[in-house]
């Protein structure tokens, strides 16, 4: 059993990035950006709405104050001012979710936050605060085997660990920077039989070529990857005819309003 998701809602004004539509028919849960490092209220609401129909999970992508660079700049913030953009963020999308019919279920740092926290404490902590301030009940999702989730666990918090389908992995089972040669994989079926080692807890290649294990909940794919719909129904299908169960991990405990998703049509 394993979940499925993309990043979403990544969009901004008339610049289009990914296939929201496309990609809410084959993930089990939608990361949908909040605004900071793209999506606008629009853009957003589009997809909490193409959420609801597809019956996907909605988790709040968070990030640094950073449109122009797509969140994928390291901003050294005050953790105090780190937290207040977080709870901003997830309030704002808690909002829109809510109109939409549904609920926001966890939360997944975005870009450079989201590496990040795996080594710099104070980020790290301030995340785990403005999750537990905002609401305790929801859960985090974050890069599998990093140490703030165990903190976030410790704390109380729901965790569930993450791995990529589209990204490179180092020896250690960090990411590969994007800055770096072959940091992304683009062949679907590569991509999709790695996936279903991950789903199974077996080992796949790292960029040097050693083997590495990674123990994860959920797999990822990159909507702003090239061909990412491609990838995506490539993985999904691997993983259904390997037998393994797709399901989010978070699902809404709420029911579908058919009344808010019938007024937006």
């Amino acid at each position: 059993m394993v979940d499925l998701n993309a990043d979403l809602a990544e969009g901004f004004g008339r610049w289009e990035l990914g296939d929201d539509a496309e990609l809410l028919r084959v993930v089990t849960s939608a990361n949908v950006a909040c605004g900071f490092h793209a999506g606008d209220p629009g853009v957003i609401r589009r997809a909490c709405h193409l959420a609801v129909e597809q019956g996907v999970a909605i988790g709040a992508q968070v990030g640094y104050r950073d449109l122009a660079g797509f969140g994928r700049r390291f901003i050294d913030i005050d953790p105090r001012e780190l937290i207040d953009d977080l709870i901003y963020q997830i309030g704002a999308l808690e909002g829109i979710a809510k109109v939409a019919g549904t609920e926001v279920t966890y939360v997944k740092p975005h870009g450079a936050l989201y590496n990040a926290i795996v080594s710099h404490a104070e980020q790290a902590e301030a995340v785990i605060t403005a999750v537990r301030q905002y609401n305790p009940e929801l859960a985090v999702l974050g890069l599998a085997g990093a140490s703030w989730l165990a903190s976030a666990e410790a704390e109380g918090l729901r965790v569930f660990h993450e791995a990529f389908a589209d990204r490179a992995y180092t020896p250690q089972g960090t990411l590969v920077s994007r800055r770096e040669p072959g940091a992304v994989l683009h062949d679907p079926e590569l991509i999709a039989a790695r996936c279903v080692k991950l789903a199974n807890g077996e080992p796949f290649e790292a960029i040097d070529g050693s083997l590495i294990t990674v123990r994860a909940d959920s797999i990822c794919v990159h909507g702003d990857t090239e061909g990412a719909v491609r990838v995506a129904k490539s993985v999904r299908q691997q993983l259904v005819s390997a037998g393994i169960t797709l399901t989010s991990f978070a699902p809404p405990r709420e029911a579908v309003n058919r009344d808010a998703l019938a007024a937006v049509r």
